[in-house]
């Protein structure tokens, strides 16, 4: 009996042992065009055994490849797709570097410093406040999802000042007079009320009008 510890290791274990013996069997036959027909039969095998892999130019190829491969690229055929390179398949991906860029203040997120560098960029000192005012709303919404406790404005204007490195600003007292960082999810709320109370005004007025017919 031939134990599998007295053989030659596997070189693509999903094919099994018999299709490694049949493609060394392959590299034995002298005539090249017999050694290609008997190439393209256990490629059909090889399909055979992989049925759940669908038939698509790429994946015929991969068996060319395969058959290479447990051949140790050493055989000799007419096959449809050329050689790989073993140096190629044996080349391991590049590894991917993480970014180093390091968010001061994590819960704001990367995308509030990415919108302060743009505030930076705007010359027109109305549109410059108008972006600080959006920031600052943003900043105060974020906050909160990450954080219950409440934030005082100056925090979140000494923020803005730091992540600008001191470009952006906005009179504090202003910011405290007219609410102008208060969160922009309180404020789609608040829009939000009339509406549904004018809702409520039409439901009780058709009411009404049932009741007096």
């Amino acid at each position: 009996m031939e134990y599998n510890t007295s053989q030659p290791p596997l070189i693509l274990r999903e094919y099994g042992r018999n299709v490694q013996k049949l493609v060394e069997y392959i590299k034995t036959i002298q005539d090249k065009s017999k050694r290609t027909e008997s190439a393209e039969t256990l490629i059909e095998l090889m399909k055979q055994v992989t049925p759940t892999v669908k038939e698509t130019p790429e994946t015929s190829q991969k068996l060319w490849d395969d058959l290479y491969i447990m051949s140790n690229f050493d055989i000799d055929i007419e096959a449809p797709y050329p050689m790989p390179e073993k140096e190629v398949l044996n080349k391991k991906p590049k590894r991917l570097d993480y970014s180093k860029h390091d968010v001061k203040f994590k819960h704001y997120g990367k995308n509030i410093e990415l919108l302060i560098k743009e505030a930076i960029k705007k010359e027109d000192p109305a549109e410059r406040e108008e972006a600080i005012i959006y920031i600052g709303k943003l900043m105060k919404s974020f906050y909160s999802s990450w954080n219950k406790e409440v934030i005082d404005d100056s925090v979140i204007l000494e923020n803005i000042k730091t992540i600008s490195k001191g470009e952006l600003t906005i009179d504090l007292d202003k910011v405290k007079e007219d609410n102008l960082f208060e969160k922009l999810y309180s404020n789609k709320r608040r829009n939000a009320r009339p509406a549904s109370g004018k809702s409520n005004d039409r439901k009780s007025s058709n009411r009404n009008r049932r009741k007096r017919n």
